[in-house]
């Protein structure tokens, strides 16, 4: 934890964490070595279809509960809208922590809007070789694991 002559930093992350995978894990502890409490928004079923077009294999509830269960995070709350200011007024986080969006046109948005309030973005890249998409199609394939060579 920091200490008393430091703002504790508060971290945010979002997801789906369909399937959940090693890569969710990945982005969960790399964030949480780098604040001192870690918030993630869980995207909630409607909020997907809306914007993926496809509704989780795992409902909301089950996947806040997996996601609220692993040790690096200490808060869960529903991502209910893609608005990542609601989540800040809401929140009050400091620092958020985003997949590979680094340089796209919506993303160099947010870095100025939460600049203005002193939050920083930090970008991770993503896990390779894993995916739900990844999963879903070895699934359908019937491809299992101890056949698939690491890329």
């Amino acid at each position: 934890m920091s200490d008393n002559n430091s703002k504790q930093i508060i971290g945010y992350t979002t997801g789906v964490y369909d399937l959940f995978h090693v890569g969710h894990l990945n982005i969960l502890k790399k964030a949480k070595e780098q604040c001192d409490y870690l918030v993630v928004g869980v995207t909630t079923d409607d909020l997907s279809e809306s914007y993926k077009k496809k509704v989780p294999y795992i409902p909301y509830e089950q996947r806040a509960q997996i996601v609220e269960n692993i040790k690096y995070v200490d808060k869960v709350v529903p991502q209910t809208t893609m608005k990542k200011m609601d989540a800040w007024e809401q929140i009050k986080f400091n620092r958020m922590f985003v997949g590979g969006w680094k340089g796209t046109p919506e993303w160099d948005h947010y870095e100025k809007i939460f600049a203005d309030v002193g939050v920083e973005i930090i970008y991770f890249g993503y896990t390779e070789g894993v995916s739900s998409t990844d999963i879903i199609r070895r699934v359908q394939n019937k491809e299992h694991a101890k056949f698939l060579k690491p890329s």
